[in-house]
């Protein structure tokens, strides 16, 4: 990592625009990306990401951030790239995440904001040239729940009933994802990726950008890893978000029995892999901060599982076999 920085260094000092200059670090990520606030001469400040290119391509980051600028999207200014070393230079949103400000007096106002921006996203997003949401990559994912979680972390022998029912239950919510319509999807649009900024939010961390389903980043927003609301609230922003896709063509009218479902299904696709993610994080990276999340993400499947028979089983295993252990 040393070697990382002063090779990051280096490249810095070699860009004209930069003069004199402090490094400091910018935050925290859950890949293998690294982020340092680069303080100038005169004060103004930019951040330079670090993405070692044995393990990140930073060149869907690139394309992912030209195409969601040119429709308006606040995302990082692209200063300069090397993208063989692995190097960017962007320009700063600055360090209040909407993880840091959210609350029950300002959520509406944050949150319109969010959903206006992905609603543009979703409209007006690259699709040609984007990777696909298919059955084998959500298939992968939820088998994170299995592997990182329950076998590695918890340590738990699975019988050949529990994991027909974890096959049942992939399919299950593969099937829904893929019966939706297929939009860009950002895949981590969430209160620790959304800045408040003028214009509000600003968009990070948009590199794994796919083709999928419609009700992917919603969930990723209204049943974040990291906040909680209480699901008759929740149920009114999928409803408000439903009407707004609807008048940008991104949904039809007939989508809407559907959408709530689309939505909580999605939801639980989603937060088994996050769980399995966060297992994952603590056991391979020494990472244990978000351990803690663990609980929350997956006591959405668990609350909402009386509304829909097929997580029934999948809930009672949670509850008896799975929170009980963390």
């Amino acid at each position: 990592m040393g070697q990382r920085l002063a090779a990051l260094t280096d490249w810095l000092k070699g860009l004209d625009q930069l003069g004199e200059f402090r490094v400091a670090p910018a935050s925290d990520d859950a890949s293998f990306r690294r982020y340092f606030r680069i303080t100038t001469a005169d004060g103004h400040s930019l951040i330079a990401m670090d993405a070692p290119p044995e393990r990140e391509d930073v060149g869907p980051f690139l394309r992912v951030a030209e195409a969601f600028a040119r429709f308006g999207i606040h995302v990082p200014q692209v200063h300069a790239a090397d993208p063989a070393q692995g190097f960017v230079l962007l320009s700063d949103l600055g360090a209040v995440q909407y993880l840091d400000v959210l609350d029950a007096g300002n959520v509406e106002r944050h949150y319109g904001d969010a959903l206006g921006a992905l609603v543009s996203i979703q409209a007006c997003g690259p699709q040609d040239d984007l990777p696909h949401y298919d059955r084998d990559l959500l298939w992968r994912e939820m088998e994170l729940f299995r592997d990182w979680l329950l076998q590695k972390h918890l340590g738990l022998e699975l019988s050949a009933a529990d994991n027909a029912m974890l096959d049942q239950c992939f399919n299950q919510l593969i099937d829904n994802a893929l019966e939706q319509p297929q939009v860009c999807v950002h895949r981590d649009y969430h209160s620790r990726n959304l800045m408040v900024s003028t214009p509000n939010p600003g968009v990070l961390d948009f590199q794994d950008a796919v083709l999928g389903p419609v009700t992917y980043d919603l969930a990723s927003l209204l049943r974040d890893c990291y906040i909680a609301w209480p699901r008759d609230q929740v149920k009114h922003w999928v409803q408000g978000y439903f009407e707004l896709a609807l008048q940008s063509g991104v949904v039809r009218p007939e989508h809407e029995d559907r959408f709530l479902r689309w939505f909580d299904l999605m939801g639980a696709q989603r937060h088994l892999k996050a769980a399995g993610i966060f297992a994952r994080l603590n056991l391979r990276d020494g990472k244990p901060g978000y351990l803690k999340d663990i609980p929350r993400t997956l006591g959405y499947i668990v609350e909402i599982a009386p509304e829909y028979a097929e997580l029934a089983e999948l809930a009672v295993f949670i509850q008896r076999r799975v929170l009980s252990g963390l």
